[in-house]
């Protein structure tokens, strides 16, 4: 009877593995996200803005890197006049960095209630070196101001802030001179309690192609689409409840597949943006991306161009963005 035991001892072994898998899964894939109510949006969300302003900002703004200063300053004056127009209150923040001066603009929609929590969306303005940036990180703004645009008119219960930020790409890359760590330096200094950030960088390529999403490390592709046809929302370890909070607003409008991935901090992408900036001051942000180098082998080099762009898909993540921010009524 030695084989029974045998056979014994190998379903345990089996079942082990299995159910350590499936733990694992379900950490790295994020929280398990039980379908909620269908959350209904009647918005016009306009697919010829996010290519104008993807074209505009790439042509008549670049380049954007921290060495233009008066490409940022016009590009920062652009974004003002366009948060202004959807009938936002709007100020800049001024910042110093070395001998220049940078600027982030933000948009205020106030609270209908009295509170210190506040949340905010935020996308940086600046790119890399001398790179049109189309999707890094032309795309996210655009996405940010199609928001603006179509937000609904009735005030949130708490303040809503969302932010265009400065110098976020290098050499001042997960420093405090990133426009979002000052920004979130001065949150704080305020007394204000961030309940929830939300990072737009990279939203723009997708795919339906086999093979064209890749992953950061072997087997994730037995968990995940082999097609970049999704968007994401990343955060660390410790970013579980905030994931799970994106990740459910947006799955709720059902505008486009929603996926999420959690790991270390310090594995390559997961606080690649400005949301790295909330998180070293402890509080909860996540990055929703199309997971960038990943997906788009245009990262950071002069063919990010704005015809790359899938404009009806970063349409479907303004529509996604408006679940997130109906679940903060």
């Amino acid at each position: 009877m030695r084989w029974k035991g045998v056979l014994r001892g190998l379903f345990l072994v089996s079942a082990t593995v299995l159910f350590v898998g499936c733990l694992l899964a379900i950490l790295i894939t994020g929280p398990v996200v039980v379908r909620t109510q269908r959350v209904e949006t009647d918005m016009e969300v306009s697919v010829e803005r996010l290519r104008n302003d993807v074209d505009l900002i790439c042509s008549a703004f670049s380049p954007r890197s921290y060495r233009q200063i008066g490409n940022l300053d016009q590009t920062a004056e652009w974004i003002a006049e366009q948060f202004l127009s959807a009938g936002l209150q709007v100020e800049v923040q001024d910042y110093q960095v070395r001998d220049a001066r940078y600027r982030n603009v933000i948009a205020v929609r106030p609270g209908r209630e009295p509170s210190d929590r506040v949340m905010v969306i935020g996308a940086h303005y600046d790119a890399y070196d001398e790179y049109p940036g189309a999707d890094d990180n032309a795309s996210g703004v655009a996405v940010l101001l199609e928001l603006a645009r179509t937000l609904p008119s009735t005030a949130p219960r708490h303040t809503q802030y969302l932010v265009a930020f400065s110098t976020e790409e290098p050499p001042f890359f997960g420093s405090e001179d990133m426009g979002s760590y000052r920004f979130a330096s001065r949150l704080r200094d305020d007394g204000l309690r961030v309940e929830l950030m939300v990072a737009l960088d990279l939203v723009g390529r997708y795919s339906d192609a086999p093979g064209s999403q890749r992953f950061p490390l072997p087997g994730l592709g037995l968990l995940y689409p082999d097609r970049g046809n999704f968007i994401a929302v990343v955060g660390d370890l410790l970013s579980g409840s905030a994931i799970k909070r994106v990740r459910s607003g947006m799955q709720a409008t059902g505008a486009l597949p929603v996926h999420s991935f959690r790991g270390p901090g310090a594995l390559q992408g997961i606080r690649w943006s400005d949301h790295d900036s909330f998180r070293r001051l402890g509080m909860p942000a996540v990055l929703v991306t199309d997971t960038a180098f990943l997906r788009n082998t245009d990262y950071h080099t002069a063919q990010d161009t704005p015809e790359k762009l899938d404009y009806e898909r970063m349409a479907r993540v303004v529509t996604a963005l408006h679940g997130v921010l109906a679940g903060a009524r």
